[in-house]
């Protein structure tokens, strides 16, 4: 079977190349992995001790990064090196200092895994939430390297369960040991004969909580808002921003709302400046004028969106009604309400958090109308709501330093 999956890896290889003539994404997929082997070779020397997290792209780097940050305090004499497989998080994260070494993943052939472990020699693997390499996974266990899946989450639906998945879950047995954030997960797990699980939790919790902890400050927002309430509209979409417009349209000239689109292009953000009758600002704009009377901030950068949400009283946030959910945390760890469109099954706190009341749905503008209007005009309705979700977060933090006394109690570094 390892004979079939690598002639299938390296036919995609060479087919993936033809689409990356008209895809940018794609094209950064190929041309990204072509200079792995050099940057490694230059940066990592023989006398290094490496501890090695993988994460498929932004949103897992992200719930990596707690046992990152925790391991580089507990650990400081090894070095850490993270891999990305999706451009969008590598091209994000290239520059972070959060590590000593950021690259791609090299495509999971018998060749490419031989010579990144032969340079890296990595004194543990760290793979976050769902990435399973089976090269990888077979030779990270012949080298006696332990292996650690942090943050897993499984169902019924995938490979690993099914009659004809023998081979991945071959791949998932050579696992060290499986940190997964719910029973469910566990015992898919324990019907497949494997047992060496801990249900620790999502890591994201733990990433979010910090938010709190850290200097939210944004001198723009603590003018633009003044004492008034605001509503902040983070990711959103066009379809999430054609639902808003009814609610700006018609609050009262003393609420400020904020919008920080998805798409920041100026041909996107000009049409959306345009469609409202209130008084609108730009974040570009706002040095060269006074903008503590404007109704409509519209955020046209990116980076911002989670201390905004700070001083948010209510959130909206997109993709609810276009191609997926944004992260739903960061606002909520602020005991605030957060509202969403009904696109929001299979991504777990979202789907939890409505079952407690703290996530609100809205599938119509009547809807949206009706619920923020609600939310502005009781406070103590707002704060119910509010409290749910922080008190949700708050439950859930933790996975972190379950997972850091495995590894030290079972000395794996």
């Amino acid at each position: 079977m390892y004979f079939l999956y690598n002639i299938a890896i390296t036919i995609a290889w060479y087919i993936l190349k033809i689409p990356a003539l008209f895809n940018k994404k794609i094209a950064l997929f190929i041309s990204g992995r072509k200079k792995v082997f050099l940057f490694l070779e230059a940066q990592i020397s023989k006398n290094d001790s490496v501890i090695w997290m993988h994460t498929a792209s932004l949103g897992e780097f992200e719930q990596g990064l707690p046992l990152l940050q925790k391991l580089k305090k507990t650990h400081p004499k090894y070095k850490f090196l993270v891999t990305f497989f999706s451009p969008s998080g590598y091209e994000v994260k290239k520059n972070s200092k959060e590590a000593d070494f950021i690259t791609y993943l090299p495509l999971d052939t018998v060749t490419n895994v031989d010579r990144f472990l032969s340079i890296v020699t990595p004194k543990l693997a760290i793979f976050v939430k769902y990435e399973i390499w089976p090269n990888f996974f077979q030779k990270l266990q012949q080298r006696n390297i332990p292996i650690l899946l942090i943050s897993g989450i499984f169902n019924k639906k995938q490979v690993y369960f099914k009659g004809y998945g023998g081979f991945m879950r071959s791949a998932l047995r050579r696992v060290s040991h499986f940190f997964v954030q719910n029973e469910v997960s566990a015992d898919l797990l324990r019907s497949i004969r494997i047992d060496t699980i801990s249900v620790t939790g999502d890591t994201r919790f733990d990433r979010v909580s910090e938010i709190l902890e850290r200097d939210n400050e944004l001198s723009f927002m603590r003018l633009f808002k003044g004492e008034h309430l605001c509503v902040v509209a983070g990711s959103t979409w066009p379809e999430d921003e054609e639902l808003l417009l009814a609610s700006i349209q018609n609050a009262p000239d003393s609420v400020k709302f904020v919008i920080a689109p998805h798409d920041i292009k100026e041909a996107h953000i000009q049409k959306l400046q345009a469609s409202f009758n209130k008084k609108t600002i730009l974040y570009s704009e706002m040095n060269q004028q006074d903008f503590a009377d404007y109704q409509v901030l519209i955020i046209d950068t990116i980076g911002l969106l989670t201390k905004i949400y700070s001083y948010a009283d209510i959130a909206y946030v997109g993709g609810g009604f276009a191609t997926g959910l944004h992260n739903t945390l960061e606002p909520a760890v602020f005991g605030i309400p957060v509202v969403i469109g009904p696109q929001y099954h299979g991504f777990k706190e979202a789907e939890e958090l409505v079952t407690l009341g703290g996530i609100k749905v809205v599938t119509k503008k009547e809807d949206l109308l009706q619920l923020v209007d609600a939310l502005l005009t009781d406070s103590k309705f707002r704060t119910e709501i509010g409290r749910i979700n922080s008190t949700y977060i708050e439950r859930n933090t933790g996975a972190t330093h379950k997972i850091l006394e495995h590894i030290e109690h079972h000395s794996l570094l």
